[in-house]
């Protein structure tokens, strides 16, 4: 009898690999927020965060007294007005659905770090939007460092995702506080 768990592994890496963003940052950016890789929603309306139950935009609006309904440009004028740049950690991954845990990591590809801090050689702080991308970052990224990453300073939050139900809103708009409250 075939193994469904074999099978469903094989299907998936014949999937073609979703592709993440560029990156949205000023010269000026001071700080990256980092996800994983864009979710479906996301991919359908080329927007990050685009989920309605992803608290991402929700949180930013409430960090930086905004409005979450504002259109989707002036979301993020305000990351960039902040010296914030939103990026992904990978370029691109098979992802059958959009679950950070369905990605196929033999498939995975990370986007180029080093040449993104050399022309951004302001931030000083990446923050992580969930574990996810964090163990991406760490796993993709940091085994061969360059010295464009010796000034940085990590740190994870919550993630944002509506599949990261343990956790209130209030408590992750607390700890997303940090974002505003660190800026260099």
């Amino acid at each position: 009898m075939a193994n469904p768990l074999r099978r469903s592994t094989e299907n998936r890496a014949h999937l073609r690999p979703d592709e993440c963003f560029e990156p949205v940052a000023n010269r000026d950016a001071t700080t990256l927020i980092l996800g994983s890789l864009p979710g479906r929603k996301s991919l359908e309306l080329q927007q990050y965060y685009a989920h309605p139950q992803n608290a991402f935009w929700k949180i930013i609006a409430q960090v930086f007294g905004a409005s979450a309904s504002l259109p989707y440009e002036r979301r993020l004028k305000i990351l960039t007005a902040n010296h914030i740049a939103l990026w992904d950690v990978l370029a691109a991954a098979v992802r059958p659905d959009s679950l950070d845990s369905s990605i196929v990591h033999a498939t995975a590809q990370a986007n180029d770090f080093a040449a993104f801090f050399r022309a951004h050689a302001r931030i000083r702080r990446v923050f992580f939007n969930g574990q996810k991308a964090e163990a991406l970052f760490r796993r993709q990224v940091l085994p061969a460092p360059g010295p464009e990453f010796a000034r940085l300073r990590y740190e994870r939050l919550p993630s944002t995702s509506p599949a990261h139900a343990g956790m209130t809103f209030s408590k992750k708009l607390d700890r997303w506080q940090r974002i505003k409250e660190m800026r260099a």
